[in-house]
């Protein structure tokens, strides 16, 4: 993978409040790349850095090898979609989208007919084609994404940054937009870097998956590796989808509260975090017998949660905050659990993770 875009120990504060913190960071030409981290990790100042909008205080920015700290964002070739479209109300879409070739600072481009032909491809790489008279307001909240990043592709830019592009898409929206994302990068085979606070919109997306965590890339892997194996309990906990448990080691197993749970390998004793996806988890009858390798944990049914491919139990564990138990109803049937009554959780050992400390 050739190396397009390096970040080289990059730091920012505003007033003090640290924002990026000797943040470093390496995408590939032609790589979809996700940035998932909470609000205030810094996934938008490093945006705005890369584009220009922001100059770091330490730390260069490099593309194709070149320094372009230097250069004005106006001349960078970086294009950059806003979360909130930013686009003009009293044009239509065509000259919106026909907006950046006209007025780009070099290579303007006046040939009006290059210009229709420009806009008009991609209108019809994102699906936009017949829109082009009416205005921003007579489109919908999808279509105006459309538009935006319209506006940013027909320049034919370096990289193409997106500050949470969906955010302001709802459920259905968001969901159709990531495949039509996924879909455009892949014909033009540009560059994205992609930021979001919504980690199933960061695993979906990107060829690689990277955790901002106060500033600095805590962890950054394939998705299929981030959501099984996360390197720490930190990245675990914004997956949003392991249970976890604060304890600590000793004796050969994994103690908190009255319970002891057996490790899935050698573990050093000490303070510890033990980490169980929601997905592994199944749920029997407390008198039920646990299998050998079988990690076991009584719990008390507080509610069941259906979201349409999924349905997540929760029960009342002493010692934890409520256990997430997820059925994906294509793999297995959802049960139907008493309120109050007392199950026995259950795991295979091998499939939890431990972190030290």
């Amino acid at each position: 993978m050739t190396l397009l875009l390096e970040l080289s120990g990059i730091t920012k504060a505003y007033g003090g409040a640290p924002a990026l913190g000797d943040l470093s960071l390496a995408v590939g030409a032609g790589e979809y790349l996700s940035i998932l981290g909470p609000s205030g990790s810094g996934k938008s100042t490093m945006l705005r850095v890369v584009a220009g909008f922001e100059t770091p205080d330490a730390g260069d920015v490099r593309l194709e090898g070149r320094s372009i700290l230097p250069v004005p964002a106006h001349e960078r070739g970086i294009g950059f979609v806003f979360q909130g479209f930013a686009l003009f109300p009293h044009m239509t879409v065509f000259d919106n989208v026909a907006y950046g070739l006209r007025h780009r600072s070099r290579g303007p481009v006046s040939d009006e007919a290059e210009i229709r032909r420009r806009v008009g491809e991609a209108l019809e790489l994102l699906g936009l084609t017949g829109l082009g008279a009416r205005a921003v307001s007579q489109i919908s909240g999808g279509q105006k994404q459309r538009v935006a990043l319209a506006r940013t592709l027909v320049t034919d830019p370096k990289i193409v940054l997106l500050d949470e592009p969906l955010g302001a898409l709802d459920a259905n929206l968001r969901e159709r937009m990531m495949i039509e994302l996924k879909r455009i990068q892949a014909q033009l085979g540009g560059t994205f870097l992609h930021v979001t606070g919504n980690e199933q919109e960061a695993l979906a997306m990107g060829h690689r998956t990277a955790v901002l965590d106060r500033g600095r890339i805590a962890e950054i892997s394939p998705p299929q590796t981030l959501y099984n194996r996360p390197g720490s309990v930190r990245v675990a906990r914004f997956l949003n989808c392991y249970n976890i448990f604060e304890g600590t080691v000793g004796d050969g197993a994994f103690r908190f509260a009255e319970a002891a749970l057996p490790l899935p390998g050698e573990t050093a004793t000490g303070a510890a975090a033990y980490c169980i996806r929601a997905d592994k988890v199944t749920v029997a009858e407390e008198t039920d017998p646990a299998a050998p390798g079988e990690a076991a944990l009584p719990g008390r049914f507080i509610a069941s949660e259906y979201s349409g491919a999924r349905v997540t139990y929760l029960f009342d564990v002493a010692g934890s905050r409520p256990v997430e138990v997820e059925y994906h109803l294509s793999h297995r049937r959802p049960e139907s659990f008493d309120a109050g009554r007392r199950y026995a959780l259950r795991w295979p050992a091998a499939d939890a993770l431990v972190f030290r400390g």
